[in-house]
């Protein structure tokens, strides 16, 4: 038996127990600053340690889960874990969610093309232990269809997901209604497993074993012949996600609701008011009532402020949420570049849910706003916590973050399975040429409130 299988077994058996948040209550505070600006005591944080994930093929990866999924994994690692992180209850130990697999981006013909290098890829969630400078997989569950089959990272619907294609971008891959861009975890109380997607975007209810046992998706959504339930539980407004901006934050409030964050503004009307806004939305779920129960209007910093230099508004995201006590969180407002921590309270007087700022047929809608407040929207009220791009040696494009203790994050950053975008990420023998940016999980100490 392969040590991977070995190691399944045991995830299978383990219970779920998280960080108490009564003890990370005390982040939500830890910050200086009041409103969006910082007052400079922020730049007190510091890494005490980190640690890196070690060369594993992807090939041995997933075959050891699945066997027979990857034929030629085209030389990648196994990377792109950084998706999220959530406290495996034992000091050191995380578990993390990768995302759809290794993809790019190639222009042909002037257009940009969605490239899946190892097609057969199937996402997993992997545990992990930080030990010293080294990231070590303890186990890994395959997600898997009711019958047992790999959902796979594919899109699902031609006309609404990017059309996938080979490693070159010359052929055409087929959609897949089964897969899933994962990306945001959080572990329930029985051990089983909620996720978030891109794709739909998808609130996910995994099992302790890792199949799929419920697909949350927006109302009109329509996805025919998945190898699971797929039920219509979420506001038809997020069927105006922007393309690969679906969900990608998670986070499990202490009585057990979950917080999904909307990683971009939604594309309305339109694309171009999506790309000039700075209002996200935030979605709260009831596992219990298998229903949404509140929206929030979240807004963005300009961007210049989140990462001085850049000018681009479309490259705000938000790619992690933490539960840190009763109906509060820490929001990651990034770039690839830089990425601040917001400490927000869910006030049900900002709940939007079911209002006109709910509904795609208003005009303007709440994207267009040049000042939601104004008009009469209850956006969240934030405080900064701390500047992560001020923390020298902080990795970019930190997507995950967990909370260790009273005034430790852990963070992680995607490496995108060492893949970067044009061609020239695979030699003549189509074999990767690697980024060399590796999979980092950092340890920043906080300053002490003052």
């Amino acid at each position: 038996m392969s040590p991977h299988a070995s190691r399944r077994r045991h995830v299978r058996r383990s219970v779920a127990i998280g960080i108490p948040l009564a003890v990370v209550a005390g982040l939500a505070v830890a910050g200086t600053a009041t409103g969006s600006q910082a007052s400079g005591n922020h730049k007190q944080a510091r890494i005490t340690a980190a640690a890196t994930l070690g060369d594993i093929p992807l090939g041995v990866f997933s075959n050891a889960l699945l066997p027979g999924t990857v034929r030629d994994d085209r030389g990648v690692d196994l990377g792109g874990i950084g998706s999220d992180l959530y406290p495996a209850g034992r000091k050191g130990e995380f578990w993390t969610v990768t995302d759809r697999g290794p993809n790019g981006q190639i222009k042909v013909d002037g257009k940009k093309r969605r490239t899946f290098p190892v097609p057969g890829f199937d996402p997993a969630i992997v545990k992990i232990r930080v030990s010293g400078d080294k990231v070590k997989v303890v186990s890994a569950l395959p997600l898997t269809t009711s019958s047992g089959r790999p959902v796979t990272g594919l899109p699902n619907q031609e006309g609404r997901d990017e059309a996938p294609y080979s490693y070159d971008a010359r052929t055409s891959v087929t959609y897949d209604p089964n897969g899933l861009d994962t990306e945001g975890i959080a572990r329930a109380a029985d051990g089983s497993f909620w996720l978030v997607d891109e794709y739909g975007p998808s609130l996910i209810h995994v099992s302790a074993r890792g199949k799929v046992l419920k697909r949350y998706v927006p109302q009109g959504l329509k996805l025919r012949d998945a190898g699971y339930p797929v039920v219509e539980a979420l506001p038809g407004v997020l069927l105006h996600r922007k393309t690969n901006r679906g969900f990608e934050g998670l986070a499990q409030l202490p009585g057990g609701d979950l917080v999904m964050a909307v990683q971009s503004p939604l594309s309305l009307p339109d694309e171009d008011a999506g790309e000039a806004s700075r209002t996200a939305r935030l979605l709260r779920f009831s596992p219990k009532k298998q229903a949404v129960t509140a929206e929030y209007a979240y807004r963005f910093d300009a961007v210049d402020i989140v990462d001085p230099g850049e000018d681009d508004t479309s490259e705000l995201k938000i790619s992690s949420v933490v539960a840190v006590g009763r109906d509060r969180l820490l929001v990651q407002e990034r770039t690839d570049k830089a990425a601040r921590l917001q400490a927000v309270t869910l006030n049900h007087r900002a709940d939007i849910l079911g209002s006109k700022w709910d509904r795609a047929t208003t005009r303007p809608s709440l994207e267009q706003l040049d000042d939601p407040t104004a008009s009469g929207v209850p956006v969240l009220a934030k405080r900064l916590v701390v500047d992560l791009g001020a923390v020298n040696g902080v990795p970019d494009k930190i997507e995950g973050v967990a909370a260790v203790d009273g005034r430790t994050l852990a963070l992680i950053n995607d490496n995108d399975f060492g893949m970067r975008d044009g061609a020239e990420a695979f030699d003549k023998n189509g074999r990767l040429v690697d980024s060399g940016v590796e999979t980092t999980v950092t340890y920043v100490r906080l300053p002490r409130k003052r």
